[in-house]
């Protein structure tokens, strides 16, 4: 595996075919305005929707299972996940306790 460390962060680097593999399907942040300010709704939607897909193969689930575990349609899950709809606050909890129950660790808040 080769690194690069800039302004003292060390990086991985990987082929860009491995790069654009893990990042198939997972959304894009939107684009900065003139000014430089991102729209936030858009980019808590991305975030939301990279943080599901992040957890989920964290724990080694696929889409199916995950779904699954959580009562929901794989379909609800996928769309999620590529951020086309913003699930609902019972959906999300549900996937976050089904996330937990695959052995999700979250860092406790100070």
């Amino acid at each position: 595996m080769k690194t690069a460390i800039i302004d003292s962060k060390k990086y991985v680097l990987v082929p860009e075919a491995e790069y654009k593999r893990l990042v198939k399907g997972v959304p894009s942040l939107p684009p900065p305005d003139a000014e430089g300010n991102y729209p936030a709704v858009e980019v808590i939607e991305a975030l939301m929707a990279r943080g599901i897909v992040r957890d989920r193969e964290a724990v080694g689930l696929s889409q199916k299972a995950l779904a699954e575990a959580a009562g929901i349609r794989v379909e609800v899950l996928n769309r999620a996940e590529r951020g086309v709809t913003v699930p609902s606050m019972r959906t999300l909890t549900k996937i976050e306790t089904a996330l937990i129950r695959a052995g999700l660790k979250r860092k406790k808040c100070p």
